[in-house]
């Protein structure tokens, strides 16, 4: 698959990567869905909701964990991005969040909570500058493949 968006959509997850950074940041991706992949229309910022409550496990690993490695979007930024989508015609295309001092490449948390058909924009931000982003789509297997990015400008 292709995921089509211009430099703006990157510079405004950048953006919000390095504001957040040492903590992760996340966001809703609204656009359109096509036979030749998904073009990028919006981009929505979100606050990361993360809690000790949002964990899969009980185990003190999991519990530990913080915004600086976890993410979470709160259901009624879903919500209205859902509505906002539907009233501009459009869908939720994917999501994004950031990798504090660490690759852009997906966790196994990352993975546990992806659904198929979505686009996850992950961007690695090292020392507070974001450096690399990549985008991936979970397969049949549940396993992520690396989806490919194109500006359309």
């Amino acid at each position: 698959m292709l995921l089509k968006l211009r430099a703006e959509h990157l510079k405004a997850i950048a953006s919000h990567a390095v504001s957040t950074y040492p903590d992760e940041c996340c966001g809703i991706l609204l656009g359109k869905m096509g036979g030749d992949g998904k073009t990028l229309v919006e981009v929505w910022q979100t606050e990361n909701a993360w809690t000790a409550e949002n964990s899969l496990t009980d185990g003190d690993e999991e519990a530990a964990m913080t915004k600086k490695r976890r993410y979470a979007i709160a259901p009624v930024d879903l919500l209205r991005a859902q509505k906002s989508a539907c009233d501009g015609d459009l869908n939720v295309i994917g999501f994004y969040h950031s990798h504090p001092d660490y690759p852009a490449i997906p966790s196994e948390c990352d993975r546990s909570c992806a659904w198929p058909q979505y686009s996850y924009i992950i961007v690695s931000v090292t020392q507070g500058r974001a450096d690399d982003f990549r985008s991936w789509l979970l397969d049949e297997n549940d396993r992520f493949q690396p989806e490919e990015i194109f500006d359309i400008e």
